[in-house]
């Protein structure tokens, strides 16, 4: 029979980007005295240094604290500060699954936005108690009751009593705790001595401890010495320690029911565990599996390749370790004929694709090679069969091809009134429809599009906020496919077919794109010493040109005076040397070659 655990609270903190979530964490944190005062710093539980760096949070990160209530008892609270992009919404369904209710936090100056929309229909779906607190009510252009009506209207949580707090100054944080324990239910538990279950929501990797799972329990308790069995992969270990994060990890001698922390055994291989996963004890355990996560598909996708071909295997290795901590993104072994051999990697989005590069530059030391990103397609063929493809070099010849299907999406825009005529030009010149518009309040509309994903994968983002004035917010979801005129479009140095380059694109943007790639092309390969053609091919159609410039030795410089048929001879020779040169000579293609290509689709 489940009962709960009247002293214990899961709970995570979830906002649209800056609306002050991490800002909030830190003053919970000094309030609870989790962090001693001395050692506490801003963004105290973004890790990374690329967190730091950025302002935005890419990890989500549990912490335990202990709270006396103002009705005497003492609490014991776990707190998982979630991100707020929309390429890391399955970071925050992870966390979720870990809680019972969540800090909906909304900056009093901006509102709600279109993240805020998102993460509140999550929480709404994961049956978890939410608690909206308006942030930043100490800021001049703060409009409390604006901002409460469109909680009510928009998301449709009562704001009878609304938490008004100022995350940086620390005016009324400790309401936001009081509410934690009144509104949100302990945790369901079938008691300590039940069977051990334990659902793994996260995981780390470590040079010496090995795999590390981060578990909230759910039944029953652990304690090292325990032998334990992950349901999922059917793995064994022993339990070498337990602990609970404060923030830092904290060794303690058990973790009991409703508890939210790690454990350490001798695991070493990253395979053995999977987020979402059920550890119970070998003797006398459970053989029902926690609800876990649904499978995420990812969306973007990218060739990833060493630079140095001996570094495969170490590429390979990152990619295990961090897949272990981040399993929103995928990998699996490909080869270029221009690249040698790499991997074939998926994301939830284009921030996503840069952060995890980044995390194998910094973390390990990875010296890599992106390719441009691509979406997945489905390629109907005049026998009837599908295929499905996400690399250029994959597509079949065009005269087996009935028709092609790219993947769309349903965006959720809300925008300034005066931005909604350069939005919706917009949203129109990356091939989108226009679904409804809704008002949200007397400045602001919320629209609703449809677009092909493959649009909005560089610099549609980055066009939104510059025609909006960074007020506008975007979020979305997959929306199945539609048929579309896609074709591939190559890139030929030196008239060999570079496959690096090769990309689907739509055959009404071909040229602009086209025009984009031999441009930057032409701008970072070096010169040689013939003059080399960059050009992009629709089939055997040239749609665009640069060239590469020649070096040119002054071979004239030694002839003085005398006939000018002496200098016509040597110039005809040098001129032969070069021909014979561009028909038997290679192209070096550095990396920051591939690294203007990535970027030239954002400018």
């Amino acid at each position: 029979m489940e009962q709960r655990i009247e002293n214990t609270r899961n709970f995570c903190i979830i906002a649209h980007i800056d609306h002050g979530k991490t800002t909030l964490s830190d003053r919970i944190l000094e309030v609870t005295q989790a962090i001693e005062s001395r050692l506490m710093r801003d963004q105290a539980l973004d890790t990374m240094d690329l967190e730091r760096e950025r302002g935005i949070t890419i990890k989500s990160h549990p912490v335990s604290m202990t709270y006396v209530a103002r009705n005497g008892k003492e609490y014991r609270l776990n707190l998982i500060d979630t991100p707020g992009h929309v390429d890391f919404a399955y970071e925050v369904s992870r966390s979720m699954g870990a809680c019972e209710g969540a800090v909906l936090v909304v900056d009093a100056c901006q509102g709600v936005e279109a993240q805020t929309v998102a993460n509140a229909y999550l929480a709404v779906d994961a049956g978890l108690e939410i608690i909206p607190v308006l942030n930043k009510v100490d800021l001049p252009g703060a409009d409390i009751p604006e901002v409460t009506k469109q909680i009510e209207d928009v998301l449709g949580i009562s704001m009878e009593h609304p938490i008004l707090i100022s995350a940086k100054t620390g005016e009324n944080v400790p309401e936001v705790l009081e509410a934690v324990i009144e509104r949100i239910p302990p945790p369901l538990t079938r008691g300590r001595q039940a069977p051990l279950r334990a659902l793994v929501f996260d995981s780390v990797f470590d040079a010496f401890r090995g795999v590390i799972p981060y578990v909230r329990i759910v039944d029953g308790s652990i304690k090292p010495g325990d032998s334990i069995r992950l349901l999922g992969s059917g793995v064994q270990t022993q339990v070498r320690e337990v602990g609970v994060f404060s923030p830092t990890q904290r060794p303690i001698s058990v973790l009991e029911e409703g508890q939210v922390g790690y454990v350490i055994g001798t695991l070493r291989d990253t395979q053995d565990v999977k987020s979402g996963d059920t550890i119970t004890t070998v003797t006398a355990g459970s053989d029902e599996a926690l609800p876990g996560y649904k499978e995420v598909r990812p969306m973007v996708f990218s060739g990833i390749y060493p630079v140095s071909t001996d570094e495969y295997e170490k590429v390979r290795n990152g990619l295990e370790k961090l897949h272990l901590n981040d399993s929103a993104f995928t990998f699996h072994p490909e080869s270029s004929v221009a690249l040698g051999f790499g991997f074939r990697c998926g994301f939830l989005g284009l921030l996503h694709m840069e952060v995890v590069q980044e995390r194998l530059r910094r973390e390990f030391d990875l010296d890599i090679i992106s390719t441009h990103p691509a979406v997945v397609y489905k390629i109907f063929m005049n026998d009837g069969s599908i295929m499905e493809i996400d690399n250029p070099t994959l597509l079949p010849d065009v005269t087996r091809i009935d028709h092609i299907e790219e993947p769309v999406i349903k965006a959720t825009l809300i925008t300034p009134n005066v931005s909604i005529g350069e939005i919706m030009r917009l949203i129109m010149e990356r091939r989108g429809t226009m679904e409804g518009t809704e008002t949200l309040d007397s400045k602001r509309v919320i629209l609703t599009c449809i677009l092909p994903l493959n649009e909005i994968l560089t610099d549609f983002h980055d066009t939104l906020k510059s025609v909006s004035r960074g007020y506008a917010s975007m979020d979305y979801e997959p929306y199945g496919y539609q048929e579309s005129n896609i074709v591939r479009m190559d890139i030929l140095l030196n008239s060999e077919v570079v496959d690096a380059f090769s990309c689907l694109v739509h055959k009404d943007r071909a040229v602009y794109r086209g025009r984009q790639i031999v441009k930057a092309l032409s701008e970072e390969i070096p010169p040689h010493m013939f003059k080399i053609p960059v050009q992009a091919a629709l089939g055997r159609t040239i749609i665009a040109r640069e060239d590469i410039r020649a070096f040119r030795k002054d071979v004239t410089a030694k002839l003085y005076g005398g006939d000018v048929t002496r200098k016509q001879k040597v110039l005809k020779k040098q001129a032969e040397g070069k021909k014979r040169m561009k028909e038997f000579g290679t192209v070096n293609v550095p990396q920051s070659a591939f690294i203007a290509v990535l970027k030239g689709s954002a400018e």
